[in-house]
């Protein structure tokens, strides 16, 4: 079902609320700020509004599809996993952020019970309430099952998931011109559009961007700030992030000079994020290393990292499509081939100091730890 449009009149609210936070703030924002209206803000932002986000085909108002709308053998293979974690660490409670369209807690909540895993609860914590409605029609059979939450309790247990979550927090961005650092932020035009505006700062990526080019790129505070959380509140479990990134080395290479700053609308994608604000998604590529190390500062062991091929090939995915119909497995390759998801998404986990003294099942061969 498509959601009905969000009306014309409201949408177009959004850009004047973000101008006056720009003339409150003096005149700039920074693009992290900038992020988060354009994102967030309540009932106006991409994800705070009605607008139709997740399906495979443009025809059906959607802007993009993730890895549990192209086929639930995802689902079905993450969910291996999942019961080896739940088994591991004697938990019994699942903790899914931003579950879009509840596609994936779907799959997984089915998946457990054919395998045997006693699932007591499925918590999704979520901010958009048009997302909660959706994924709320979508579980509605494990209503005795399922809750939300709008944010992590001081302490809990389980297996927490996160599927394409990091990529939509908000991110800094960072410009090098003429030698120079600067932060880019949001300014006015004459004309009161948006337009880009630098000012110098003492900021800098994690890793030194050889050279003396023009550079842009993009830090991720609230990513790590996430992953601290975690550590602090998780005392027994694990969590599994997917996501679209890479390394260190790689994200800041020098030949990687515009950044990896990109939007989403129609199911094409552009880099002007500053355009057709809350009509589209805004997104950057996960420094994973980055998160890793920011997980270990907080007390979070990593206990594998690899390509989210390799993860979901180690978790039998082959196996589950045995009988699958042609379609399937066609979906089931977008999710392995290198030259799509199966090499440009990763899998990061991670556990509470201490409790990681075991191998999950979607690390067993092609661990690339070593690598972060």
């Amino acid at each position: 079902m498509v959601s009905p449009p969000f009306p014309e009149q409201r949408l177009d609210e959004l850009p004047g609320i973000i101008r006056h936070r720009i003339l409150d703030a003096g005149g700039w924002l920074p693009f992290d700020r900038f992020m988060v209206l354009a994102l967030y803000e309540p009932g106006l932002g991409y994800y705070a509004n009605t607008l139709a986000k997740f399906g495979q085909m443009p025809q059906s108002g959607s802007d993009f599809v993730t890895a549990p709308e192209l086929t639930p053998l995802f689902g079905h293979a993450l969910a291996r996993q999942v019961a080896q974690a739940l088994a591991t660490t004697d938990t019994d409670e699942v903790w899914e952020f931003g579950a879009g369209t509840g596609a994936l807690a779907l799959q997984v909540i089915e998946a457990l019970a054919n395998l045997g895993q006693p699932l007591r609860r499925y918590t999704i914590v979520d901010l958009s309430g048009s997302l909660r409605e959706r994924q709320r029609a979508t579980l509605a059979m494990h209503a005795d099952t399922v809750q939300w939450a709008d944010a992590l309790p001081a302490r809990f247990e389980g297996v927490v998931l996160g599927n394409e979550v990091l990529d939509a927090m908000p991110v800094q961005l960072l410009a090098r011109v003429g030698g120079v650092w600067h932060e880019r932020g949001v300014a006015l035009d004459a004309s009161g559009a948006f337009n880009w505006a630098d000012r110098p700062t003492t900021l800098r990526p994690p890793f030194e961007v050889d050279g003396a080019h023009d550079y842009v790129t993009e830090i991720h505070p609230q990513a790590e700030a996430f992953v601290r959380t975690l550590a602090d509140r998780l005392r027994r479990g694990a969590a599994f992030l997917l996501d679209y990134g890479f390394p260190e080395a790689e994200y800041y290479h020098p030949q990687r000079a515009m950044g990896t700053l990109i939007c989403h609308r129609a199911h094409r994608s552009d880099s002007n994020p500053l355009a057709d604000v809350g009509q589209k998604d805004i997104t950057a590529h996960v420094n994973f290393s980055g998160v890793a190390l920011a997980a270990q500062e907080a007390g979070l062991d990593v206990i594998g990292y690899t390509s989210q091929g390799r993860f979901l090939l180690n978790c039998g995915l082959i196996e589950l499509a045995k009988d699958a119909d042609t379609r399937q497995n066609a979906m089931m390759q977008k999710l392995l081939n290198e030259h799509e998801m199966g090499e440009l998404f990763k899998v990061l986990a991670l556990a509470p100091s201490g409790g990681g003294d075991w191998v999950p099942m979607g690390f067993a061969t092609g661990d690339r730890t070593h690598r972060l």
